[in-house]
């Protein structure tokens, strides 16, 4: 029961991390070139992001596995679950914050005039150069570059990680359960990709629009990341609490 609770949590915080610039975002400019998609450069970049997400993934894991070996007890007494629902409930009422009709105007707004993160990126990375003349070096550059900026904001993954550190199986169980989220995160990618060689025609406005949504909801997206990791953080702490059953 408990591990599939687990597993059930897991591919919820995957299939968000899933949408993510780096896990769909650039995925949808690389499937949106007029030209003949290159399903070879298309599995490069995606097996880097997977391939450097779960050697990271392992890096923390396992210094998240010595902290509770050292910390356990502490990380279960109900001082620190108390102060993990605290937690959780500021990242929920900061995800509403963050989600107000204001802030998606500005959002819009900045990116019809081309600003912000993610447009930046995009001018600076993606374009017909990077389908016709980019290199194999520049996609594992452009996918281990995503990684990099999104890792360390990326609270799904790092809630993940700490779910299979302090209640998943024990090695190797817990690396395959790990490789497994980071298979999940770029399952949609590779719908798409499926879709674009299948149906382009009919898949093409489709595309667009989701790619021009993706940029405009930008940070409501991340509002509802926060929202999402701050009620699984509560949830999970009053689970452990013993308040329901």
């Amino acid at each position: 029961m408990l591990f599939t609770a687990l597993l059930s949590s897991l591919v919820v915080l995957a299939l968000i991390d899933s949408t993510s610039f780096g896990t769909l975002l650039i995925p949808i400019w690389l499937l949106m070139t007029s030209q003949r998609v290159r399903v070879g450069r298309f599995f490069i970049y995606l097996s880097t992001v997977v391939g450097f997400y779960f050697l990271a993934g392992l890096m923390i894991m396992f210094s998240a596995d010595a902290f509770l070996n050292r910390y356990g007890s502490l990380l279960e007494s109900h001082s620190f679950l108390y102060g993990q629902i605290t937690l959780g409930i500021v990242l929920m009422v900061v995800s509403q914050l963050m989600d107000t009709n204001k802030a998606r105007a500005l959002a819009a707004e900045r990116a019809a005039r081309g600003e912000g993160r993610i447009l930046k990126w995009r001018n600076r990375v993606m374009g017909d150069s990077v389908s016709s003349q980019g290199s194999i070096a520049m996609l594992i550059g452009l996918a281990l570059t995503a990684v990099v900026l999104e890792i360390a904001t990326m609270l799904p993954y790092l809630a993940a990680i700490g779910l299979i550190a302090s209640e998943g199986p024990s090695w190797p169980m817990s690396g395959i359960l790990l490789f497994g989220y980071c298979i999940v995160m770029v399952v949609p990618a590779f719908v798409l990709l499926i879709g674009r060689l299948i149906a382009y025609r009919t898949l093409k406005q489709p595309l667009v629009r989701l790619d021009r949504w993706l940029v405009k909801n930008a940070q409501s997206t991340t509002a509802w990341v926060i929202g999402i990791v701050g009620f699984l953080l509560t949830a999970n702490a009053i689970y452990d609490l013993g308040w329901v059953g």
